[in-house]
């Protein structure tokens, strides 16, 4: 069964189309991974998801309610924006038990345990006192996850959910999003592709409005596979750099990644390709410690359908 429909859904602010004609079903209790460049309508897909704005055209629906500013599906869904704002001066257990608990009609004993819990789930417990203004951008992002559980949602929507978080952060938030599989269905929006394939069960690529492609993450994977080769070099990583820059040009190379040393090229698919590269490797008088075959990532596969 679908936790998210959505049929027809379009969104014009003036002059600028925000999505045109969005179809969309999420099954209920998968992590879904929705990308796009910037600008191709992921946050106003959550925005009129959670309630927040209305659609020019086109209707959704999230565990069979209708979605809209004044529908019962509000109820079901937690939602944190991209950037989550706060009043300042208010302590962040005070935040959760007495402003956000109160809004979904918990009792003040209620509010302040799911509070307490809360805090402990993000690892906000110990500044639960602190006044939310000297919070840095990181605990925000912490707190405003929190404030999303607070009604134990169906559906958690996330926009850009580890934006502003240290590396043990996102790996803690990302952790955590996974344990949610099964219990509520997370639709996340976000640019960093490596947490997609790293937690998201269903993919979802967004451009200009439009949903270009949908489907499981592995299919995705499979069907828009592309040759990726490693090749690590022992030279410096300028050489190396101006050597790969050698190769941006070249009609059968699709894209270029650099790690120090060591570059990453994805190729067009064609079996000359891959000798041509071989000949270029060998022919570049750097020494070659490595050259191996990769696996695609989900990377390779968002520029080849987006560029």
């Amino acid at each position: 069964m679908s936790a998210i429909v959505i049929e027809g859904l379009g969104k014009i602010y003036g002059p600028v189309t925000a999505l045109d004609s969005l179809d969309l079903h999420v099954e209920q209790g998968v992590v879904f991974g929705f990308l796009g460049p910037n600008g191709a309508g992921k946050t106003t897909t959550l925005r009129i998801l959670a309630g927040l704005a209305r659609p020019t055209t086109g209707r959704a629906w999230i565990e069979g309610l209708p979605v809209g500013p004044g529908s019962h599906a509000r109820q079901l869904v937690g939602y944190l924006p991209e950037e989550p704002s706060f009043y300042p001066w208010m302590r962040a257990g005070e935040f959760l038990a007495d402003l956000v608990g109160r809004l979904y009609g918990m009792s003040r004993s209620e509010a302040k345990a799911r509070a307490d819990e809360m805090l402990v789930l993000v690892g906000l417990e110990e500044v639960d006192e602190r006044r939310i203004g000297g919070f840095s951008r990181g605990m925000r992002q912490r707190l405003g996850l929190a404030q999303a559980l607070m009604n134990r949602p169906q559906v958690l929507l996330l926009d850009e959910p580890v934006s502003g978080l240290d590396p043990v952060g996102r790996r803690d938030i990302l952790n955590l999003i996974d344990e949610l599989r099964g219990e509520a269905t997370v639709f996340m929006s976000t640019h960093i592709l490596s947490d997609v394939e790293r937690i998201c069960d269903t993919v979802g690529i967004l451009d200009y409005g439009r949903l270009i492609v949908l489907d499981e993450k592995e299919n995705l994977l499979r069907r828009y596979a592309v040759p990726v080769v490693e090749v690590n070099f022992d030279a410096t990583p300028e050489t190396v750099a101006h050597w790969a820059e050698s190769l941006r040009e070249l009609p059968f190379v699709v894209n270029i990644q650099l790690d120090g040393s060591t570059v990453r090229i994805t190729l067009d698919g064609s079996v000359q390709s891959s000798v041509d590269l071989q000949q270029l490797v060998l022919g570049s008088d750097l020494l070659v410690l490595g050259y191996q075959h990769e696996h695609p990532q989900l990377e390779d596969v968002f520029l080849q359908l987006v560029g």
